[in-house]
């Protein structure tokens, strides 16, 4: 079985992505955000875009998104998929990383077996201000209306919070809910 693709896109945080998954025993294998989109459709069978400071240092990444895999982007991750898909990206009025209250507003299969409501830890730095066209807005916050959008079709998810850290509640149940996805539909 092929591996999920963790791509590496500079953030502190991508390294304990690539752990979660392999403590949950989940073949992973982190991958630079250079690597071709060749090689990365046929190496993997779902791509988690991770983290990292700044979009204009995505690499290939927005490519990744037209190969027809499974994907989850997390904090930039989910700041590459809005812009390839024609949302729209700024900076948000509360900045920083800390704890969040988000209320999940749409059933998903990312989502599967939360809470309504649950406090989870999140970069405020840059936010998604428009979803793009035909995206779905799966949970919300106080200060963020789009904590979680997906295009469910093409099993395309983002989260503005990250799930590898373990101030986030139940993290590690988004990783085990993608590795499901990826599983049911290669």
């Amino acid at each position: 079985m092929l591996p999920i693709y963790v791509v590496n896109n500079f953030g502190q945080f991508n390294h304990l992505i690539h752990r979660a998954l392999r403590d949950l025993d989940i073949d992973a294998s982190l991958i630079p955000n250079t690597t071709p989109p060749g090689k990365v459709r046929d190496g993997c069978r779902g791509i988690i875009l991770g983290g990292g400071p700044a979009i204009e240092r995505a690499g290939d990444c927005s490519q990744y998104l037209d190969l027809g895999l499974p994907v989850l982007g997390i904090c930039l991750g989910l700041h590459i998929i809005a812009k390839r898909f024609g949302g729209d990206v700024h900076p948000g009025q509360s900045g920083g990383y800390g704890p969040v209250d988000v209320e999940i507003c749409e059933p998903s299969e990312i989502l599967e077996g939360y809470p309504k409501k649950m406090n989870v830890w999140a970069s405020h730095a840059d936010e998604v201000f428009q979803v793009p066209k035909g995206f779905t807005v799966l949970a919300r916050s106080c200060i963020c209306n789009n904590e979680a959008i997906a295009l469910p079709e093409k099993h395309i998810y983002g989260l503005q919070w990250h799930p590898e850290v373990s101030h986030t509640f139940e993290g590690r149940r988004v990783f085990e809910n993608f590795n499901r996805i990826t599983l049911e539909n290669p």
